[in-house]
């Protein structure tokens, strides 16, 4: 298939003779055999004289040994069809101490169950939902690191990377494939590891940016068309609506650069800011509740500090919709994790405001964000990169948004975090906290002043028992 992708291209007549020359190089035998020794330092450097092995899933991941170090690319370009093939050869072959790295990831899991356990072992940068249960159980694991430092583990090679897994668009005329969906750290793993695999997908949109890859880049190539994973947005409640007001109306000014994530508050918070004019976008990711306010032209990045006119990103998930939107759109700038999330060049953004949301805040302002207890449900992320980036921009804002209380009717507002809770993001880094009841802001108060803002944002009924609680304090 591969070859005939290039022989469409070179009869091409709008292509010069020299593109065409170039184009014919890259001819070499696509069955799947012997991988080339080859430096792959740029991705989107051409290596001449190799043209991917194309073949099956089985044979593509035949690659995979005892002991590999192997990474997934994930969000909603998560490639289940390779990795379930990957499962069955683990499986097959009686692999064993083979680590899987990767970010969030979409879709079933076979390589985290107990048959599985000596075979692979998931250490996890987010968990989804399909890992949790893994972990909690001790088969899977967790490793916490701000999502600007992800790439660095590979580029350092203090994660060696033996395979890595990804999926990307069909190659342009060029040879030209892209990741799409999501950049964060696949960029650096497609730099670091010693063999690519890559399932083909026209279903992948092709994004501008960092996720440009040439496809004699990639070691194996597997062609297979599944529309990318879909979250739709769920009905906001009461409470996520008056946060989205009282985020929109006090603390989201006109040209603000915005860092949203994806959820409830967030599109309750996108969903108030029709009547905002020129505001930008710098984020980790987006969906689609952004899609109206650049239509009605709210999003125009026309105020931005940096990549003026860019909408810029390191991946997103979302519908359709958001996919045709992002394909081949030049306003979209898919980045590098470390370019996106990097402090010092989120704070360069004037007015930027980073909302993120929390599990639980403690009277001192410690924000828990990744676990519910000892149990880990997500991941630390870009949380704190982007608070402190915000923290440190000119007329910038850090929030953090909850609702005062849990679905179980617990307060998120507590004296003291859970047992095995973990901080995500300290006491001093913790600026605006906002609930349905309001905002407290903590930046330069004492222990003692936060504790009575929080209390004054908790729910009615639970603020006379912390007020209690507080009082014990001291």
């Amino acid at each position: 298939m591969i070859l005939k992708h290039l022989t469409r291209f070179t009869n091409n007549p709008v292509l010069s003779n020299a593109s065409k020359k170039i184009i014919r190089s890259f001819r070499v035998s696509s069955s799947i055999g012997e991988i080339h020794d080859i430096n792959r330092h740029e991705p989107m450097a051409a290596v001449r004289g190799k043209v991917p092995n194309e073949g099956t899933p089985e044979e593509a991941v035949k690659c995979i040994k005892s002991g590999d170090n192997i990474f997934v690319q994930g969000m909603a370009a998560t490639p289940t069809y390779l990795t379930d093939a990957m499962s069955i050869h683990g499986k097959e072959n009686r692999l064993e101490g083979c680590t899987v790295y990767h970010l969030h990831t979409e879709g079933v899991c076979p390589y985290v169950t107990e048959e599985m356990s000596d075979i692979f072992r998931t250490k996890s940068f987010f968990l989804g939902s399909n890992v949790r249960q893994a972990t909690m159980e001790g088969r899977a694991d967790y490793i916490p690191i701000f999502l600007s430092e992800t790439p660095i583990l590979f580029r350092k090679n203090i994660i060696p990377l033996d395979i890595a897994i990804v999926q990307v668009s069909p190659p342009d005329s060029h040879g030209f494939c892209s990741l799409g969906t999501s950049v964060d750290c696949t960029r650096a793993a497609l730099q670091t590891a010693r063999t690519v695999i890559g399932q083909i997908n026209k279903h992948v949109p092709r994004t501008h940016g960092d996720g440009i890859i040439h496809f004699t880049n990639l070691d194996y190539v597997v062609y297979h068309d599944k529309p990318l994973y879909s979250s739709g947005s769920k009905a906001s409640s009461a409470a996520d609506v008056a946060i989205g007001k009282l985020i929109a109306e006090h603390l989201v000014a006109d040209g603000a650069c915005l860092q949203l994530g994806i959820g409830n508050i967030p599109n309750a918070v996108l969903s108030q800011l029709r009547n905002h004019r020129d505001l930008g976008i710098h984020s980790e990711m987006f969906s689609d509740g952004v899609l109206p306010l650049i239509e009605q032209g709210v999003v125009n990045n026309s105020r931005k500090s940096l990549d003026k006119g860019k909408l810029v990103s390191t991946f997103l998930v979302g519908t359709q919709a958001l996919y045709d939107f992002v394909d081949d759109n030049p306003v979209v700038d898919m980045r590098d994790a470390a370019y996106t999330n990097d402090p010092h060049i989120i704070k360069q953004q004037n007015r930027m405001t980073a909302i993120n949301s929390a599990i639980e805040v403690d009277f001192t302002g410690q924000v828990v964000s990744d676990s519910i207890g000892m149990k880990v449900y997500s991941g630390v992320g870009g949380q704190v990169d982007f608070l402190r980036g915000a923290a440190l921009s000119n007329e910038g804002r850090s929030i953090l948004a909850l609702p005062s209380r849990t679905h179980k009717g617990v307060s998120r507002i507590v004296p003291t975090i859970a047992e095995g809770a973990g901080v995500v993001t300290t006491r001093a880094h913790a600026h605006y906290v906002v609930t349905e009841y309001g905002i407290a802001y903590l930046y330069g108060r004492s222990l003692n002043e936060r504790a009575q803002a929080l209390i004054s944002i908790a729910h009615p009924d639970d603020r006379e028992s912390l007020q209690e609680e507080a009082l014990k304090r001291g």
